[in-house]
């Protein structure tokens, strides 16, 4: 039985990895280094770090990666990203039970405020862990084991809910088992505690889980 949840954000709480890709597939046209999905995909749920460094490698210079990083931020700074399928239902189930829960995301943590609050979820956190707070970010267990630090649980008696493979790895170098969820790309599961299409299919899952009654 678990006392708390760690969730991901962007490709599990809410549909963003999608219209992020394309953004940066569209400005790599803008900057004339055609990127294609195929490229891109193994960039999702890794550190913002990690990203930059492959896409300034395959962009080709400094300058032709900053165009390309103002051309994204223009396309996503205000965007408001649909929430994926459950992701409400849960958290408020989670919710009436008490049950503490944290979001421990790649991205920064200003843009994880951001994102949560414009669709109307942030309350259901009581803690945030963002990319830009650890030296390293996932695969590296780091932001997520400062998400179990700021909830006051070690990270066993926490529950992970994940989409990537980047993911994956994280919540397990950490020790927390993983719900796993898939979004752009379908990973590796052998680590994976819980495999779901949507977090719509929690729901018989949770008296296992935390212990209470459906």
């Amino acid at each position: 039985m678990f006392h708390a949840a760690i969730f991901d954000m962007d490709g599990l709480l809410i549909d963003s990895e999608r219209a992020i890709m394309r953004a940066w597939i569209a400005a790599a046209q803008v900057v004339g280094a055609p990127l294609s999905e195929r490229e891109y995909l193994p960039l999702v749920g890794s550190s913002r770090q990690h990203c930059y460094d492959f896409l300034l490698s395959r962009l080709g210079s400094e300058a032709a990666f900053q165009l390309a990083r103002e051309h994204v931020q223009g396309q996503l700074s205000n965007a408001v990203f649909p929430l994926k399928p459950g992701t409400v239902g849960l958290l408020e189930r989670l919710a009436a039970r008490q049950i503490p829960c944290a979001v421990a995301s790649s991205s920064e943590i200003s843009e994880v405020r951001r994102r949560l609050k414009a669709v109307g979820i942030i309350e259901f956190f009581s803690v945030l862990a963002g990319g830009d707070e650890v030296a390293h970010g996932k695969p590296d267990p780091a932001v997520y084991l400062l998400a179990a630090q700021r909830l006051g649980h070690a990270p066993e008696h926490c529950l992970a809910f994940e989409d990537s493979l980047n993911g994956i790895r994280a919540a397990r170098a950490a020790a927390i088992p993983v719900v796993v969820v898939p979004d752009l790309v379908a990973p590796d599961l052998t680590a994976a505690f819980t495999v779901l299409d949507s977090l719509e299919h929690t729901h018989p899952h949770l008296p296992l889980w935390f212990g209470f009654e459906v």
